[in-house]
């Protein structure tokens, strides 16, 4: 070994505590890696279990879970100590590959922080939607977002800068950051909130410092934030001690007494959610008196936008969750102009019959409009649906699924597809314990979502098949966590697989992959207001190691809709250069550039696809496609925290989006 001994106690930072077994299993893990030898989980697993024994502690001490907090402690407070150990930039990724937990969360090369909106009422009352009045209608306070967003009283600063704390902990990148914003219909808040809430994402981003100990320390302020307003300004640890004097529930067992009566009300069916939410939440509540403060201007949002292009924790994809009747070009607008790239829509079925059984209150001609819009506003579209709605039978579930994603209005660019399961309070159960309900057995719903997959085509993902609803949370459906591998396994036991077309099904996840035997290939499919272009890498084994989404507006659909008087926000359209749609005849766009973050080169030991040109060649080829096709300019929809990306490929900031001429 290259390092002093183990048994020296050493000193440090405030609060670092000498741990000579640990330090034992950090030398030993490197000593592998130097040897050219795997360290896989069941070898930490043994090593744990050796200091253990040579300690005489609880192996529980030495988990995986701890040894990268560890690691981080001593390089943070202990520089000597840890350069005595020999960590080169080259071992020391080794050693991070080996300590990280659940490396899937970042195959892609972006880790996913996913926020949770303040509950607000909403506009539907869904027969199947769960009535939970701890959160945002159809979620639950025990899923895994619902409780860190509970825990944080919905601040968006907050919610971020512990999520952020935690990846970091756990030996994720944390420089590109895709926001997944869920709760509520996004465009039902009031507009301040929206701004607000999306300026405070940013700031968390902005002003993260990563901290070993899990806490984030006060950050810098920018000298021309002159904002009064007390949680703009306040750190973590001042934003909590708000809170808690506001007379906010403090954990999880305050928010469900506070609640109690109010949610037996509603389980009972005695009040709606909205009727609940204006009891529990209205005038002299906490709630009430912080609203005042969560609200923000444009100004302020873009100064923090601008902030992020440079920042050490950028944004590079952002997403929402709405209604197809909330989709107008005044919300697209206003969704874009807070830098969303993405949105998530609940179509839940196409079938008018369906929809109408289960109260969505919701048109198919609505769907097909918003599909419409969301593409020529270039944003990726990620759909929901539901199979095993009251109504509906299994054909009918598999004609739907084809419906959506070959029916020339839909075909979206993500789907999440759940089966339909009755939550404990929900309306549905009236019609389950009338008998005109009831769940699919596990052999329909395997059978539906096998044929699901195998329908789906190669520019589609299949995001999930589950939703986090705790097994004692539902009273009758699926309550099979591992749905996913059901089907998959299933699929794969029913022969050769390499005909599955479905992206997740074919990503190169946390494996690696000889860039040297990718092939480019252009899929091209025509919508009802589009021709659609997806590149993708692919190996020869039809993995897919990244891609792009190139769409072609119809140029008569373009000027028919400015000539047919629809406009969105007059206003906000004159500032970005006047027009009905934020596009005009002879722009294409790139709705999305994705490469993973796994793939490398023959003999480049390990580097990253994403630092390998596979994007910028993505890039050349789509405005290869624009150019062929009589197109002038290339738009792209770019997130905030990839505009220097795309100013360095010729792109120019030009409105809601960046633009190049195609000469």
């Amino acid at each position: 070994m290259q390092c002093g001994s183990p048994r020296i106690r050493w000193g440090g930072g405030a609060g670092l505590i000498y741990n000579g077994p640990m330090e034992q299993i950090i030398l030993d893990i490197l000593e592998e890696l130097r040897a050219g030898r795997n360290v896989d989980d069941r070898t930490l697993l043994k090593m744990g279990h050796a200091a253990a024994r040579r300690s005489g502690s609880d192996k529980r001490a030495f988990a995986k879970r701890r040894l990268l907090p560890f690691y981080q402690q001593v390089k943070s407070d202990d520089r000597v100590r840890w350069e005595s150990w020999g960590v080169t930039p080259e071992l020391e990724k080794q050693l991070l590959s080996v300590l990280r937990m659940k490396p899937r969360r970042s195959a892609s090369g972006v880790a996913t922080i996913t926020v949770i909106t303040k509950p607000w009422p909403c506009g539907g009352d869904c027969l199947f939607c769960p009535n939970d009045i701890r959160m945002p209608k159809s979620y639950l306070h025990n899923e895994p977002a619902c409780e860190r967003a509970e825990q944080n009283w919905f601040d968006p600063y907050l919610q971020v800068t512990s999520r952020l704390t935690a990846l970091s902990q756990m030996g994720h990148a944390i420089d590109k950051i895709e926001l997944i914003v869920l709760g509520g219909t996004w465009s039902d808040y009031p507009r301040g909130y929206q701004v607000w809430f999306i300026a405070e994402l940013f700031r968390a981003l902005n002003e993260f410092e990563p901290a070993v100990d899990g806490a984030c320390g006060s950050a810098s302020r920018s000298s021309d934030d002159e904002q009064p307003r007390v949680l703009a300004r306040s750190s973590a640890e001042e934003r909590g001690e708000l809170y808690r004097t506001l007379g906010f529930p403090q954990d999880g067992s305050q928010f469900g007494r506070a609640a109690e009566d109010i949610q037996r009300r509603l389980d009972e069916h005695a009040c709606s959610y909205n009727q609940a939410f204006s009891e529990h939440y209205g005038a002299g509540s906490p709630w009430r008196a912080v609203a005042a403060e969560q609200v923000a201007t444009f100004d302020e949002l873009e100064r923090l936008q601008r902030e992020n292009e440079t920042a050490r924790c950028r944004v590079v994809g952002l997403v929402v969750e709405t209604r197809p009747d909330a989709i107008t070009p005044d919300s697209l607008t206003m969704i874009r102009r807070l830098g969303c790239t993405k949105v998530q829509m609940g179509i839940q079925s196409l079938d008018q019959a369906v929809l109408d059984a289960n109260d969505r209150g919701i048109e198919v001609s609505q769907i097909e409009r918003a599909f419409e819009l969301l593409r020529v506003f270039g944003f990726k579209i990620h759909a929901h649906a539901m199979v095993n709605l009251l109504g509906s039978t299994p054909e009918r579930d598999k004609e739907d699924y084809l419906s959506l994603v070959r029916g020339l209005p839909f075909q979206p660019d993500e789907i999440k597809l759940y089966p339909c399961a009755l939550i404990e309070g929900a309306r549905l159960q009236e019609r389950f314990e009338a008998g005109e309900w009831a769940p699919y057995s596990e052999a329909e719903l395997l059978d539906i979502l096998v044929s699901d997959v195998a329908a789906t085509p190669p520019f589609c993902r299949i995001s999930r098949m589950i939703r986090d609803f705790s097994s004692h949370d539902i009273v009758a459906g699926n309550k099979k966590p591992n749905l996913r591998q059901l089907v998959e396994n299933r699929l794969r036991s029913q022969g050769d697989v390499r005909g599955i077309q479905e992206i997740r099904f074919r990503e190169v996840a946390t494996g690696e992959v000889p860039v040297d035997e990718l092939r480019m290939e252009d899929v091209s499919y025509g919508t009802s207001n589009t021709c659609e272009h997806f590149l993708q890498w692919v190996t020869p084994e039809n993995r897919i190691a990244g891609f792009l989404r190139l769409s072609l507006p119809d140029e008569e659909y373009v000027r028919s809709f400015s000539a047919s008087g629809e406009v969105g926000l007059e206003s906000e359209a004159a500032c970005f250069g006047g027009g009905r749609l934020p596009v005009v005849p002879g722009e294409a766009m790139i709705r999305e550039v994705h490469v993973y973050g796994m793939a490398t080169q023959l003999g480049a030991g390990g580097t990253s696809a994403q630092h390998l040109g596979l994007g910028r060649r993505l890039i050349e080829r789509a405005s290869e496609i624009a150019r062929e096709a009589g197109y002038s300019r290339l738009n792209v929809i770019s997130a905030v925290g990839t505009r220097e990306y795309y100013r360095h490929l010729g792109f120019i900031d030009h409105g809601l989006y960046q633009q190049k001429e195609l000469s």
